[in-house]
């Protein structure tokens, strides 16, 4: 994620920051331009300092505070690239569904923010083949009705409020043996799921991805079965990111395409602050060093990513032991898990 710059008095800003702290001045991002800018009022509307004075307007989202993205003041749509996706969102009169609604929305808008940067197709149309669509859903109240699955069919990814809930939400990682379980995970995850449709199976790359990942033709419920009675195989980290992955083949596409995501971005973070890791005590040994010096947006391959990667996470976990805390990023990278990082990057980065 960017780091940004208010256009009126060059105060730092973050992504989700909707007023300047110093000049109090309106922010608001522009998704068309990757970045976030300061606002003058001028009618119903406001003109967009980082926009050479264009005239914008709020997604309606944005009176809910649920979004802070900005739309041409004479477009067609009240609500922006992001919010524009969303078929079903949660009944807003429950306290509750609406504080969590503003979560889900923050976690997506940084979705959002990725696959624009990434320039991957993101569908709203109707006519689209596979359009991308979202719902969020509460859980029903009537008593033995089935919770909410948060999964993805068909473009339609759904999201289970109760993920919004972080003491739900950590009660189910840990009752299902799970190393990471976020918001943002989830969305990753199943975005994943959407691109193996329109990427993969309708890209033509269904050979070289089986290749990598297995068939994809095995029964999906009965592996789910197999993997909810017994477990990941023994030494699933030699080939795998995950327990998870070894599920099906579509889990293993999945997770790895959300651990592609978690990197890029992350690097990008780390970029945009400066960070460089060299370590005193060995300070000469290349696997522990980073200077993560490039856009880790437009990287060349996955192992360009993969060589600062380590090192970063190397140091964040030894951070995160310091206070106390688990793993930031508990995961191990084994070479087949790069080489199916990479077939990822390239169906990104068809180009590359």
């Amino acid at each position: 994620m960017k780091l940004f710059t208010c256009q009126h008095c060059g105060n730092l800003l973050y992504f989700e920051n909707t007023v300047c702290a110093v000049c109090s001045h309106r922010l608001g991002y522009l998704p068309d331009r990757q970045t976030l800018s300061a606002l003058e009022p001028a009618g119903d509307g406001f003109t967009a300092l980082a926009a050479d004075g264009a005239k914008v307007r709020f997604c309606a989202n944005a009176d809910h505070s649920a979004c802070n993205w900005l739309v041409a003041d004479d477009g067609e749509h009240a609500l922006c690239l992001a919010c524009r996706h969303n078929m079903t969102i949660p009944d807003l009169s429950q306290a509750d569904n609406l504080a969590r609604w503003r979560k889900i929305e923050w976690a997506k808008h940084r979705l959002f923010y990725a696959l624009v940067r990434l320039r991957l197709p993101i569908p709203a149309a109707s006519d689209a083949t596979e359009p991308l669509r979202f719902e969020f859903l509460a859980d029903p109240q009537e008593q033995g009705a089935p919770k909410v699955m948060t999964g993805h069919d068909n473009g339609l990814i759904t999201v289970a409020l109760s993920e919004a809930d972080d003491v739900q939400r950590t009660a189910l990682r840990q009752a299902m043996g799970e190393l990471y379980r976020t918001l943002m995970g989830h969305f990753r995850h199943e975005i994943g799921h959407y691109y193996w449709d329109v990427l993969v199976r309708d890209g033509d790359r269904l050979a070289e991805c089986r290749d990598l990942f297995g068939d994809d033709t095995v029964n999906y419920e009965d592996s789910l079965k197999r993997y909810y009675n017994e477990g990941a195989p023994v030494n699933w980290q030699n080939s795998f990111i995950s327990a998870y992955a070894t599920m099906h083949p579509w889990e293993d596409f999945a997770e790895t395409w959300a651990h592609y995501m978690h990197i890029v971005d992350t690097l990008e973070t780390a970029a945009e602050f400066g960070l460089r890791v060299r370590p005193r005590v060995a300070a000469d040994d290349p696997d522990l060093t980073a200077g993560i010096a490039f856009d880790s947006y437009d990287a060349p391959d996955a192992q360009t990513l993969i060589d600062d990667w380590l090192p970063l996470t190397y140091a964040v976990n030894s951070l995160n032991r310091s206070m106390g805390n688990p793993d930031l990023y508990p995961f191990v990278i084994s070479p087949p898990v790069v080489r199916k990082l990479q077939f990822i990057h390239e169906l990104i980065h068809p180009n590359a």
